[in-house]
């Protein structure tokens, strides 16, 4: 799309991409309004799964932390007892529990649906009876299921710091905010050396700075809630448990670089999160907290939720711009990065739910005791979460730089089952040996010393019986069905990949040189981040590569 297109089109209101949801105007109306060309609007609509038509009632959940727990055969074997066909979601942030699947009604416009994990399964034909699948449903009580949230950090700033959990709390911090300097708010991030917590660990001083110094008068602050990286379930819990914490997050990025505007891209896949956020929202602007004149000052700001249509690849930030502007979620090249060219072309901060939520509890306690915290570059408290072959699985809290040895053997309190590696970090994480863990400390610097990638923390437990060769295939697979399609090394190296290790007689070479193409010639992480895993697979478990007579199991 030329720059001027995007340009015109964020003169609408509202993201295209829900409208497209909401499928009450015509896509020939619709091109016609946003400037786009008759083909745009049709080709954005075969992009997106929950898009696409005669969508499944019920999805199982073929994410890593469930496949790896074994139980998701028998839990589409029970859903197809009732259901026609049965969908599949990659990850529904259940990764404590497992077994998880999704329920939505066809016959209710835009069902949102509902999430479902654990022992779920076996009260099936009593969930079935529930108003969630009733035509007259017209919203339902959302609670997430429980799960432990606990800190074990020095200081807790997302777990247990509790110092904006009402509404008048959050006037009481947004009247501070508003009598503070945009240079004290900005020197306070920049002391606390927090980095941004989704993967890249980017110091977030340095891009809200960026995008300050733009003269732009129109920018953006948008939040990346596509929390999509099986294993992880960090964001859902800050959305549904904490959404005040991360909405102060984005208002506080607004005031430092004068933004009017702010979309909060939230995955399809956590309906809860969803409901939660969206009538937290509406609770603020009720009190004029968000909205025009915010406790009619000079200051106005507002926020929109968009609803992801079931693409990881929207977790990659120049994707995520392209979803809300109604396009195709195709990477883009960088430079220029969002902070000076970002959404509609106008300079724009894109961060994780974590990344706001902590720029909070900085701004409520100060950067200086934020930064007491770590090794002095990665600093700060990281939340983790541990999956369903955890002793102890949930999220928590814990200081950066923390042994892996303790998180494994106290906090998670070892396994219930036999386990021979974790991937740390989402699908595009490295892949550690249980020999290998405990020499490592929660911290981007331990992790990338040795290879590997920290991402959201996320702790996928894979089983010794589990193949090598199978989990390979399956991150292979994974890459293969979420690329953008973007860029030849991405799109047709994911795909011969996962040949290649069906093929009996492949040549290892070959195979490397595939890996090699993909990490430096891909446009983004999802294309250059998978040979880290397979690497890290091939060098510790050669033996499972070598016999190749093993079965892939059917997820």
């Amino acid at each position: 799309m030329s720059r001027n297109i995007s340009l015109l089109s964020g003169k609408h209101k509202g993201s295209l991409l829900n409208k497209l949801v909401e499928n009450s105007t015509s896509d020939k109306l619709l091109a016609d309004q946003y400037n786009f060309g008759a083909s745009t609007i049709p080709g954005t609509r075969s992009f997106y799964d929950f898009l696409k038509s005669d969508q499944p009632e019920a999805f199982v959940c073929t994410g890593t932390a469930c496949l790896c727990k074994g139980n998701q055969k028998a839990v589409r074997a029970t859903l197809e007892k009732h259901f026609d066909t049965v969908g599949e979601m990659k990850c529904l942030g259940r990764c404590y529990e497992n077994s998880a699947f999704h329920l939505r009604s066809n016959k209710i416009k835009n069902s949102v649906g509902k999430n479902y994990s654990g022992n779920d399964i076996e009260h099936l034909e009593s969930l079935l009876t529930e108003k969630l699948l009733s035509e007259s449903l017209v919203e339902y009580d959302v609670q997430g299921t429980a799960y432990t949230a606990k800190s074990f950090a020095s200081e807790s700033f997302l777990v247990e710091n509790q110092l904006i959990n009402s509404i008048q709390d959050f006037k009481t911090h947004t009247e501070t905010l508003f009598d503070s300097t945009n240079e004290s708010l900005l020197s306070n991030l920049l002391e606390s050396g927090l980095r941004g917590r989704g993967g890249a660990g980017f110091p977030t001083a340095v891009k809200w700075q960026s995008c300050a110094e733009q003269t732009e008068p129109k920018k953006y602050v948008v939040c990346n809630a596509d929390e999509g990286d099986p294993g992880a379930f960090s964001d859902r819990y800050l959305m549904e448990e904490q959404p005040l914490k991360l909405i102060f997050g984005m208002l506080l990025c607004a005031k430092i670089i004068q933004s009017n505007s702010g979309f909060i891209y939230i995955r399809g896949e956590y309906p809860e999160s969803v409901e939660i956020i969206q009538r937290t929202l509406d609770a603020l602007k009720k009190q004029a907290l968000l909205g025009e004149h915010i406790l009619k000052s000079d200051f106005s700001f507002d926020i929109q939720v968009v609803v992801g249509q079931g693409a990881y690849i929207c977790g990659e930030e120049t994707a995520l711009i392209a979803s809300i502007e109604g396009r195709r979620a195709e990477v883009d090249v960088r430079p220029p990065f969002p902070t000076v060219e970002g959404l509609y072309k106008k300079p724009t901060v894109v961060n994780n739910v974590e990344t706001l939520a902590a720029a909070t509890s900085i701004f409520l306690t100060k950067g200086e005791r934020f930064h007491a915290i770590g090794n002095g570059k990665s600093t700060g408290t990281k939340l983790i979460c541990l999956d369903g072959l955890f002793n102890n699985p949930g999220l928590y809290e814990v200081d950066m730089s923390t042994p892996l040895s303790f998180i494994i053997d106290k906090i998670g309190d070892g396994f219930n089952r036999e386990i021979k590696a974790i991937q740390i970090g989402g699908p595009l994480g490295g892949v550690v040996p249980i020999d290998k863990l405990r020499s490592l400390n929660l911290d981007y610097e331990s992790f990338s010393d040795a290879g590997f990638l920290l991402g959201h923390a996320s702790f996928v437990c894979i089983p010794k019986e589990f193949s090598a060769l199978e989990y390979a295939k399956h991150l292979f697979e994974f890459v293969a069905d979420e690329s953008c399609g973007k860029c030849f090394p991405c799109r047709i190296g994911s795909v011969r990949g996962s040949e290649m290790l069906v093929n009996k007689n492949y040549d290892s070479e070959l195979l490397d040189d595939l890996l090699d193409t993909m990490e430096q010639g891909s446009l983004c992480a999802l294309g250059g981040g998978l040979p880290l895993a397979i690497k890290n697979l091939l060098q510790y478990f050669p033996e499972e590569f070598a016999n190749r007579k093993i079965a892939i199991k059917e997820i």
